[in-house]
């Protein structure tokens, strides 16, 4: 399967804003969309060139593709089934992306990013309903309990992620009982629910051309 290899902190230098992709670094002073705020390369500071039309269109779909850590074929096949479905289909989308198990890892805070909580899963640390998952793209339902696997509580890198989550308010659609190393989805997301810096009505308009 393809993977990002480059640097993490390109993609939120390029985007402009924070993605959270590489855990507590991000909520540091050590962020480097605090220390460079401007996008990489040499030319970087000196580039004022505007997006307009297509080209903001393009940065929206590529800023929620590098959050959630999909490719595009992957990312095109969650939007035409987020077509299929009844209601927005921008919002649809989100909520889909949303429910991903590895999503819903790092929200309860089991992980301090996605893509550390893509490797859990794909590790077999995660049970669902008690059952062992290794498919990062599940889609979580109302009413399922995600866990740790008894024999992976003490590692290192979940039990620092769960301290600092601690510090962190959780999603509401999210309940987390942190002694037993287990949360539940309460209930499904809601467009109200996912505070992120995107626009999806902007991605629709690129798809749909």
């Amino acid at each position: 399967m393809a993977r990002y290899r480059d640097a993490l902190c390109r993609i939120c230098r390029r985007e402009s804003a924070k993605l959270y992709l590489k855990g507590e670094r991000c909520y540091s002073e050590k962020c480097s969309v605090e220390k460079r705020g401007y996008p990489p390369g040499e030319q970087g500071r000196r580039r004022k060139a505007r997006a307009f039309g297509y080209g903001l269109q393009l940065r929206e779909k590529q800023k929620v593709k590098r959050i959630y850590g999909m490719m595009e074929r992957q990312f095109r096949l969650y939007f035409q089934r987020a077509e299929k479905k009844r209601g927005v289909t921008g919002e649809n989308l989100l909520i889909m992306l949303e429910r991903r198990l590895d999503n819903v890892v790092f929200h309860i805070g089991f992980s301090s990013s996605r893509r550390l909580a893509r490797q859990l899963v794909f590790h077999g640390h995660i049970l669902v309903d008690g059952q062992k998952v290794t498919i990062p793209s599940y889609q979580v339902s109302e009413g399922q309990t995600i866990s740790v696997r008894e024999k992976s509580c003490k590692i290192p890198l979940i039990l620092q992620a769960i301290e600092a989550a601690k510090n962190r308010s959780l999603p509401q659609w999210i309940e987390v009982d942190y002694d037993n190393f287990q949360g539940k989805m309460v209930r499904l997301p809601k467009r109200e629910d996912i505070l992120l810096p995107v626009q999806e009505q902007m991605i629709v308009e690129l798809y749909s051309k």
